[in-house]
């Protein structure tokens, strides 16, 4: 290692390219590796954040829909029968299994009670479909930034090698080797501060469609 070390020492010398591409392909292969982790976690991040975004655009929309028209509708059983076999919006979901395991029951004895576990179980159901991902841009923006620091501080250390095996401290022997530590750290915060920001929005759009479905069963609860 000390060799390979050595040789990068001679030859950053004299190189002065620091576009991120060349600083990539200079580091070692710690380095790499957590710069390529970091950049994947970004691109899937990325891919949760749009995916999340579209998704709660459209049911807060949809749900707006189905409430208006269930609240204009003469029963609650004549608009059960007026959905399609398969809805898509969680808030008519949650309605639709509610009202198929009432019909399914015979028995009338207890009707509010089991209807409130139905849409209970349903919401639940619902929520952890739409929570689906959360943990990841939670992580992601727990983690990255001491992934990033991790090698960082890698580089530094090879850049504190190169100097004890060259005995030059010029700063043109350790700038590539800091270069490529810090930009180590740079695409850590470019990973985590998206993820986070996402997280915290997120996480609130989630409590108050929540609250929505909640207010809806209850709503519905007084018609039963």
């Amino acid at each position: 290692m000390e060799a390979d070390i050595a040789s990068q020492a001679v030859g950053l010398g004299t190189n002065t390219d620091f576009s991120l591409m060349s600083l990539f392909f200079r580091a070692d292969i710690i380095v790499k590796s957590v710069i390529i982790i970091l950049i994947v976690c970004s691109v899937y991040s990325w891919a949760v954040i749009i995916d999340k975004y579209r998704l709660f655009k459209k049911i807060n929309k949809s749900s707006e829909e189905f409430e208006e028209k269930f609240w204009n509708s003469k029963s609650a059983e004549t608009f059960y029968n007026g959905l399609p076999a398969k809805v898509n919006d969680p808030m008519a979901v949650v309605f639709q299994d509610a009202m198929e395991s009432l019909l399914k029951k015979k028995s009338k004895n207890n009707l509010s009670e089991r209807m409130s576990t139905f849409l209970e179980v349903g919401i639940e159901k619902q929520m952890f479909k739409i929570d689906k991902g959360f943990t990841f841009l939670a992580t992601v923006g727990s983690t990255a930034p001491f992934i990033g620091l991790f090698g960082t501080v890698w580089g530094i250390m090879n850049s504190f090698q190169s100097i004890a095996i060259s005995r030059n401290t010029s700063l043109a022997i350790v700038a590539p080797g800091i270069a490529e530590a810090l930009f180590a750290t740079a695409l850590g915060l470019l990973a985590a501060i998206p993820a986070v920001v996402a997280y915290n929005k997120f996480n609130t759009d989630s409590k108050k469609y929540s609250q929505k479905l909640e207010n809806f069963s209850k709503r519905f609860l007084t018609i039963i």
